[in-house]
């Protein structure tokens, strides 16, 4: 049946019986990719402290995963686009459980090279799990790319929140081991992203990319009135990457340096779990609401919307100081949740804004320079913290969110009418 559906052109039945198998299966996949990122955002900032002795160091295991996020973004969008979505998915979550796997040896044996070079093996996963949301969005109709990006991020939850919650049992599992308390979280790692790498290599058929290349586009045709659909789409994918480049530099600083911060003020380790948790499960959990917002009300309010959120998340954040537990974690939750807002607002805007054949390589180009900011605010974060304060670091970072708006003023463009 499924080499039937491919061989022949699709029809609307058949493309809709694969788009709703495609994300079950990106669902079940994100479940163990969620598990798999969490670590890093708990603990990763602990063990460089610990490993290098300093708190202005902190902030470079988020560095070096998110560079190598940026690079295995690349490799993945080429790969989408020569091979489908498939083999590029697998690839990249098998890579990322072996980077966890040798954080966790580095850890055991306090081997720095060998910590840096898994780290950036590890981010591979975390590129691969933000490109997945593409694959429930290759197959969907306009006006549903919202609410499909948003149940590829969804099933995220689940594996993300569970894996800061069991940081403490997991930690006691990896002493009996003989194994450092805080590599356990990295040893869970190792297990979700290698599952989801097999999930997807054995079960995305047909390849949602592959098979929407078979499919008319969508996309409305030029008017004499409106610009063409080429400078519209300029003008789409251009304030889609700056509204998630924004808000990724704002989310990453914060959540990177806040475990830290609460180490300061005397809060354990399942303190920060805990916070880390909320954070990652508003990250994920409110995807269906923002993928209504966006198709409903619009992809530029739900952008500009994110943008405000993330700037009361960091003055939430300052005002806690990393001391009052309350604050912390409804700082967080924000943070999380104007960080999903700005995710789905541009995603669509990029999709919007790109034919089938272009979609995989400006996709990976664009997360490419998404993953690039999140490294560079991880590098900085520790820094600013030390050279300044926490609160200092969470002020600019709120602000920094706002640059997306002088954009979206400058490029704004008539968007597509989407049928109902």
């Amino acid at each position: 049946m499924v080499d039937t559906v491919q061989a022949a052109r699709p029809t609307a039945d058949a493309i809709a019986l694969v788009q709703r198998r495609t994300l079950r299966i990106v669902m079940t996949g994100q479940v163990f990719g969620g598990a798999g990122l969490a670590a890093g955002a708990t603990v990763g900032a602990l063990i460089a402290k610990d490993l290098l002795g300093s708190e202005g160091l902190a902030g470079l295991p988020t560095a070096l995963a998110t560079l190598g996020s940026a690079f295995a973004a690349y490799l993945v969008g080429r790969a989408s686009r020569r091979l489908g979505r498939r083999p590029a998915l697998a690839g990249g979550f098998l890579l990322g459980g072996l980077g966890a796997a040798g954080v966790v040896i580095a850890t055991a044996t306090r081997d720095v090279p060998l910590f840096f070079l898994a780290l950036f093996v590890y981010g591979a996963g975390s590129a691969t799990n933000l490109q997945s949301r593409y694959a429930g969005t290759d197959l969907a109709r306009p006006h549903q790319r919202g609410h499909a990006a948003s149940i590829a991020l969804v099933a995220t939850t689940v594996g993300a929140v569970a894996g800061p919650s069991l940081v403490d049992p997991l930690g006691a599992v990896a002493e009996l081991l003989g194994l450092p308390r805080l590599s356990g979280m990295f040893a869970l790692a190792a297990a979700a992203y290698t599952l989801a790498g097999v999930i997807f290599l054995l079960l995305l058929r047909p390849d949602p990319l592959l098979l929407s290349r078979q499919v008319p586009d969508e996309a409305p045709p030029p008017t004499a009135k409106g610009p063409s659909v080429h400078a519209a789409g300029r003008h789409q994918v251009v304030l889609g990457a700056t509204t998630m480049i924004a808000t990724q530099v704002a989310m990453v600083a914060v959540m990177t340096m806040t475990p830290v911060a609460m180490q300061s003020h005397g809060h354990g380790l399942g303190a920060a779990g805990a916070v880390i948790a909320a954070h990652i499960a508003a990250m994920y959990l409110p995807s269906p609401i923002s993928g209504v917002l966006v198709d409903r009300w619009g992809r530029l309010p739900t952008a500009m919307t994110s943008v405000t959120v993330l700037l009361l998340a960091g003055c939430c954040a300052a005002l806690s100081s990393g001391g009052s537990m309350a604050l912390i974690t409804i700082a967080l939750v924000l943070l999380g949740f104007g960080w999903n807002l700005g995710l789905l607002a541009g995603t669509a805007l990029v999709v919007d804004g790109t034919a089938p054949a272009q979609r995989p390589q400006v996709q990976g180009s664009i997360d490419v320079l998404v993953a690039l900011s999140g490294a560079g605010a991880g590098a900085a974060s520790g820094l600013v913290t030390a050279v300044f304060n926490y609160p200092t670091l969470t002020i600019l970072c709120g602000l920094i969110g706002v640059a997306a708006v002088p954009v979206a003023v400058r490029l704004r463009a008539p968007q597509p009418s989407l049928p109902s």
